[in-house]
């Protein structure tokens, strides 16, 4: 999965990509990249600098900036308020564009969520370090905080969805997901790169985890550019150390678009 050139981000280098690339469409995870991720889903927060610069980024880019994350969108819109942005929530199963009109893929998975989600509760129930996350449109059993456990969260997610249709696994960081069949980062860029703002624009994905590797391959295979935040394999041109370094990429971005206006 690793890229060949795989060139960690320095200044200079971001600057000349920025400059060459025209128009930007700028694609984002959300935890591992706007926000550090927490033990807990509900534990993460966002830094004000953070929501303030994606205020500027959505003006300069004409409003070109759109999250793509796992989370449900109600998550995305409570911890980036007052913003309202593009979002892509569950891995783009729920797509929201700039107009605020929602594209569901797989509205079948979402009847039944609830029936998923209680068997795995059921079988996590006696161990409160497990967290299992029920969205709209996807179940996740977090288990960060017992990390002894991943090999048994992966089989007992496993085997729910080998009774009930509709769904696909998903690894992410001390995370196992059954999302929405058909639901992928990659397909969710491809869908806004066919809408106003982003069509026409050279998208740039910037994401930290295994799921992230679709919006990658999707954003560089409409001739863009996908950034990877932290260590780890990747198909990803260029990389960043960590979350703490993406407020500089941001303001990489906002000063090339200011130059280039």
């Amino acid at each position: 999965m690793t890229s060949p050139t795989n060139a960690s981000v320095a200044a200079g280098s971001l600057a000349d990509l920025l400059f060459r690339s025209g128009p930007i469409a700028l694609f984002l995870d959300f935890d591992g990249v706007l926000a550090e991720i927490a033990p807990t889903p509900d534990a993460v927060s966002v830094n004000p600098v953070v929501i303030a610069r994606l205020q500027t980024l959505h003006s300069a880019l004409d409003g070109a900036v759109a999250v793509v994350t796992g989370r449900a969108m109600a998550d995305i819109d409570r911890f980036l308020a007052p913003l309202h942005l593009p979002v892509a929530a569950e891995h783009g199963n729920m797509r929201r564009s700039r107009d605020g009109r929602v594209v569901v893929l797989n509205e079948a998975a979402m009847q039944v969520v609830p029936e998923l989600a209680t068997e795995l509760e059921l079988a996590f129930g006696a161990d409160d370090r497990i967290i299992v996350e029920r969205k709209p449109s996807a179940v996740a059993v977090h288990y960060r905080l017992a990390p002894e456990r991943a090999a048994e969260c992966f089989e007992r997610v496993n085997a729910a969805v080998g009774v009930h249709s509709g769904f696909s696994i998903v690894a992410g960081k001390m995370v196992i997901e059954a999302r929405a069949a058909g639901a992928d980062k990659g397909a969710a860029v491809r869908g806004y790169m066919q809408e106003t703002p982003f069509e026409g624009r050279t998208p740039l994905f910037i994401g930290d985890d295994i799921t992230d590797e679709d919006g990658f391959a999707a954003a560089q295979q409409l001739g863009g550019t996908g950034i990877k935040v932290g260590p780890g394999d990747t198909a990803a041109l260029y990389r960043i150390p960590g979350t703490s370094s993406v407020p500089a990429v941001l303001d990489a971005v906002i000063r090339s678009r200011e130059f280039l206006s």
